[in-house]
């Protein structure tokens, strides 16, 4: 059976908003034509099990795994532009966190202190920081040590508890997390912002026939200029959407590029 999943910002306290917003989608999706439409999201899998599904109908996916690991498997089709802090059009950044009485005032000054990832494949995590702090590597090396948390939150966990000196938080997961948990950046303070890039876009299965895409796109559309969704998409923090081709994502291969060129080809 297809799948649908929405999984890059979906704590639980906007599961609600999530499933209302997918319900609306779906509608739409089947008004245009397309049949065996994914009645309801999944949930609570790990996210490569949903992108690696091969009965993947429409999902959200990192924009580095897109020109990376799913290059040629998953196809951008809209980008969502986010009311969150850092966010300008279609583009987001990574918000750069440091413990309270830090006393670096620049990330490009932090040669061998630890460093905080979500996970080694994510664009805002490790390769907009690795991006950002290349040109000061040393033998290859930037970081003394980089911790693998999982996790967004978890990385803010390991900041504050010392247990790291700096991570790269994706700034939408930041500004939902603020919104919806009191005492998100306790003990901590903001020390900058990496480069923008395009947020993590809508996908398909690559081998989606194009009259099909153009009937998805269609309903992205009409799903964010629905006046009944608007509490709806404030909750996601959903600001505007932008079609998307595999080539709008070329920033995140550019972050790479750069990375490699100055001898860096690990966040370490």
């Amino acid at each position: 059976m297809p799948t649908a999943s929405l999984p890059m910002y979906d704590i639980p306290e906007v599961r609600d908003a999530n499933d209302k917003f997918w319900s609306a989608l779906a509608d739409n999706i089947i008004q245009n034509g397309l049949k065996n439409v994914p009645e309801c999201l999944s949930h609570d899998r790990p996210v490569r099990e949903f992108w690696d599904d091969g009965d993947l109908f429409i999902s959200q996916c990192c924009g580095y795994d897109v020109v990376e690991r799913y290059k040629g498997l998953l196809r951008p089709v809209a980008t969502p532009r986010y009311a969150a802090f850092g966010c300008l059009g279609e583009n987001y950044c990574s918000i750069v966190v440091v413990s309270e009485d830090c006393p670096y005032s620049d990330v490009r000054d932090m040669a061998g202190v630890v460093a905080a990832i979500n996970g080694p494949e994510s664009h805002s995590g490790m390769n907009s920081l690795r991006h950002l702090v290349a040109q000061r590597q040393s033998k290859g090396r930037f970081f003394s040590e980089v911790k693998i948390s999982g996790s967004h939150k978890a990385s803010l966990e390991l900041v504050r508890n010392r247990s790291a000196d700096v991570a790269a938080i994706d700034s939408v997961t930041l500004t939902m997390l603020n919104k919806y948990y009191d005492g998100t950046l306790d003990g901590l303070k903001i020390l900058g912002t990496t480069y923008s890039a395009p947020a993590p876009p809508y996908v398909v299965n690559a081998t989606m026939p194009e009259k099909d895409v153009h009937k998805i796109r269609d309903a992205i559309l009409q799903t964010f200029a629905d006046p009944a969704l608007v509490e709806c998409r404030k909750a996601l923090l959903l600001d505007g959407v932008t079609l998307a081709q595999q080539e709008d994502y070329w920033v995140h291969e550019a972050f790479k590029e750069h990375a490699l060129k100055h001898g860096l080809t690990l966040i370490n």
